[in-house]
């Protein structure tokens, strides 16, 4: 039998289930081989909740141009390195640097912690250390936007 660390991230994800949107983009924006790659990484992943809470039309329109914006935003939710949750609580106020090459606030309030995106938006940690072979997921209930 194989632990769920066997997996890659996007196994992973794509195993838990509610991910279908995001592993649909990772697979348009062509950052799944990306995301099987050695790593590590620390993924931010939104729901598929969450991404029914972008403005109606906003899926479809990156889809249709995913090395465009898609791309953007998906690697604005990738951090290099495993970075579990017991070291996030440790990061309350500081900023982390993504892939994108955007920064994200974190911050830590009542053992709850949330990221800051590049628009002042929060986005709120509803899980966290989902263990993959290549890294660590925690997931989102919001997807993190890099800015203009």
């Amino acid at each position: 039998s194989t632990s769920a660390a066997a997996k890659d991230i996007v196994d992973t994800a794509v195993a838990a289930g509610d991910f279908k949107t995001l592993a649909t983009a990772l697979t348009a924006a062509g950052l799944v081989e990306t995301l099987k790659g050695p790593g590590p990484f620390t993924v931010f992943a939104p729901t598929d909740a969450a991404f029914a809470k972008l403005p109606a039309g906003t899926l479809q329109t990156l889809l249709a141009d995913p090395k465009g914006k898609l791309t953007q935003i998906l690697t604005y939710h990738v951090v290099k390195g495993k970075v579990l949750a017991a070291d996030v609580v440790g990061l309350d106020g500081k900023s982390v640097t993504t892939v994108q090459g955007g920064t994200l606030k974190v911050q830590v309030a009542g053992g709850k912690v949330s990221l800051v995106d590049a628009t002042g938006a929060t986005v709120g940690v509803v899980k966290t250390d989902i263990m993959a072979s290549n890294g660590v997921i925690h997931v989102l209930d919001g997807v993190l936007l890099p800015g203009s």
